[in-house]
């Protein structure tokens, strides 16, 4: 028998979609440069309310969208790297996927908050450089060029080698659950809650997150 489940609540899919045209933009942008830039902080802006709005959303979201679901032990790790898959592995983020979801979230947290202090010394800079010292700058400002974004890079070019590697090996699709919300498995699972409320109330969240960042850029200006 199988049972059709609901992994990803729409606000999930909306944020993994929208998180990764924010970071082909952020790329593009800061390649282009020159007045590119004004667009990139504003991207940078709407990716951080993107990811405040993950992290508040890891503890109220849908269940499998919760951190609590794929918080693994060390010990699990080790027993899926050396072949044991368990039932809850085959709904939401196994053991290694949801070790890179974290190192992408707190990467990318990083990327953007070493953006605020960044000085390219030429005509962009960010909003809290006035606030640190110049050795400050000078460090967010040589990680966020310098180092972050190839980390940043790498780690998004291992996420598309393992949604691959998953199809061309397991036969498993990774993008089509993020796209429906739905996954066809031959076991009962609990199901995300995905009602309109629920998309309702992640609006109001990703809201405030919105609107503290506009806040303190309104302040800071």
């Amino acid at each position: 028998m199988l049972y059709k489940v609901r992994v990803w609540d729409a606000p999930t899919r909306w944020f993994h979609w929208l998180l990764t045209l924010g970071v082909v933009a952020l790329v593009v942008t800061a390649r282009l440069g020159g007045s590119a830039m004004e667009w990139h902080f504003r991207l940078g802006y709407a990716v951080l309310a993107l990811l405040m709005f993950r992290l508040a959303w890891g503890l109220v979201g849908g269940h499998w969208s919760r951190f609590r679901s794929f918080l693994y032990h060390p010990r699990q790790v080790l027993r899926y790297l050396q072949g044991h898959t368990e039932t809850p592995h085959r709904v939401g983020h196994n053991p290694v996927g949801a070790l890179s979801v974290f190192a992408l979230l707190g990467v990318l947290v990083l990327q953007t908050i070493t953006g605020l202090f960044s000085d390219d010394e030429i005509s962009a800079t960010g909003p809290l450089t006035p606030f640190v010292s110049s050795d400050w700058v000078a460090t967010a400002t040589f990680y966020h060029k310098d180092i972050g974004q190839y980390i940043l890079m790498a780690l998004v070019a291992l996420h598309v080698t393992a949604i691959v590697a998953y199809w061309l090996k397991k036969r498993e699709n990774l993008v089509t659950p993020m796209i429906t919300g739905d996954k066809t498995l031959d076991f009962a699972a609990p199901a995300s809650s995905d009602r309109a409320a629920d998309r309702v109330k992640a609006i109001v969240v990703l809201g405030v997150c919105a609107g503290l960042i506009y806040g303190a850029l309104q302040w800071l200006a």
